[in-house]
């Protein structure tokens, strides 16, 4: 006889064919809902994650990795050449760069608009943003000291309605040593609009000569720090705290993780919040296959008497209908998983076609910046999805196993 009688069992009462419509189709609702369970949150999650990796990659288009600044309170004056010497000798860092970054307003008669003015030295910004692929227009070469040229992001320049060659003027707040206000203007002239495709920099930023914009602040060394680009932009956590206690006296480090924590905060609780609500079709599968087995038992009652007046223990029987009910939702699992991933490998393809199919546009250009669907498959993801859609398939066959082996075997066979 086939070993263990138990297995043997359940896989036979899977295969078989019950007289009974509505467990058949009990059971095929719970293993398709377990299955589209899996998928579904693989598939919803991957695209999360492709979302995430978009805006990350944009957010640091103009953004540094990482960025050693003075600290609130600065005692002597910073040693930046020391600073900047030790971050570049650094091997996990591929380019740094100083900067000088102030809040200013910007006018153009009849506008006027706020902005975040940030002086950069051209040749050391390709080293560490990718800002030179991100212009429209213009060049950053023309952002040479004393040159007053300037780079605008694109709604910038559309708000202020500027374009190359205008003037725009720049007023930065500063007091004077009587602390008094003295607000210092200064008037430039748009050399390059650039796009990254983001908000937090096409609407807020504008670009100039390093020597100009640190003529505007006053000597203000909170207004300065030097911007990092590290090799692997994930680990700049990592990096940052290995940085901190070696920089010289008066420096801190900041990395990404900290100045953009509130946007991954929130992709962090979306990305819960959808797991938990997506899981719940697991969940509803699962109480199918709760009420399937216990269908099956009491379809069963006869056998499972004779089964134990032949000798087979408690344990057995439970086991038994324990393995029907893993078969069931283990299947579900397996072609859930199969169906996710390849859905979510080839979301590339797939939105496509549905918009030629259907005649309609997911992300229409004319209102956002990212027009395709971003796709992220993580296995991680994948492992810990399969692994608790398992565990609450294996939980739906406690109650009716226990069913099954609770039944007596002289009370069901009495009227037989």
């Amino acid at each position: 006889m086939f070993r263990p009688l138990s297995l043997f069992i359940g896989l036979r009462y899977v295969r078989a064919r019950t007289n009974k419509f509505f467990v058949s189709f009990i059971t095929w609702v719970s293993l398709l809902g377990v299955c589209l369970g899996v998928a579904a949150l693989i598939v919803v999650l991957s695209v999360m994650n492709g979302f995430e990796g978009e805006l990350r990659g944009r957010l640091l288009a103009l953004s540094a990795h990482a960025r050693v600044v003075v600290t609130d309170t600065p005692g002597a004056a910073p040693d930046w050449a020391a600073a900047l010497a030790l971050v570049r000798a650094e091997p996990a860092v591929l380019g740094a760069a100083p900067y000088v970054e102030v809040q200013a307003l910007a006018l153009r008669t009849p506008e006027m608009l706020p902005v975040q003015l940030r002086g950069i030295d051209p040749q050391l910004e390709s080293r560490v943003t990718g800002l030179a692929g991100a212009l429209l227009e213009g060049s950053l070469d023309e952002l040479q000291p004393g040159s007053s040229h300037i780079v605008l992001g694109s709604v910038v320049a559309r708000l202020l309605m500027a374009e190359l060659g205008d003037r725009v003027t720049l007023l930065v707040p500063t007091a004077g040593a009587d602390g008094l206000p003295q607000p210092k203007l200064r008037e430039f002239t748009v050399a390059g609009i650039f796009e990254v495709g983001l908000q937090d920099h096409d609407a807020v930023l504008a670009l100039a000569s390093l020597a100009d914009v640190r003529a505007m602040t006053a000597a203000d060394p909170r207004a300065e720090g030097i911007r990092l680009k590290l090799r692997d932009v994930l680990a700049a956590p990592q990096v940052a705290a290995a940085l901190a206690p070696r920089l010289p006296p008066g420096f801190t480090i900041r990395n990404w993780t900290e100045d953009h924590a509130s946007y991954f905060r929130a992709i962090r609780i979306e990305k819960t919040m959808m797991s938990l609500i997506l899981m719940l079709i697991v969940g509803i599968a699962a109480f199918n296959i709760v009420a399937m087995l216990v269908m099956v038992v009491t379809e069963k009652r006869n056998d499972i008497a004779i089964l134990r007046t032949l000798g087979a223990s408690r344990g057995q029987v439970m086991a038994a209908f324990a393995t029907q009910g893993l078969v069931i939702g283990w299947l579900g699992v397996g072609l859930g998983i199969g169906l996710g991933v390849a859905l979510a490998a080839n979301v590339g393809s797939i939105v496509p076609w549905l918009e030629r199919m259907f005649r309609f546009q997911v992300f229409s250009p004319d209102v956002f910046y990212i027009v395709a669907v971003p796709s992220e498959l993580r296995w991680e993801n994948v492992a810990w999805i399969g692994a608790v859609a398992l565990a609450l398939t294996g939980l739906a066959t406690i109650y009716p196993a226990l069913r099954a082996a609770r039944i007596a075997p002289a009370e069901a066979l009495r009227y037989e």
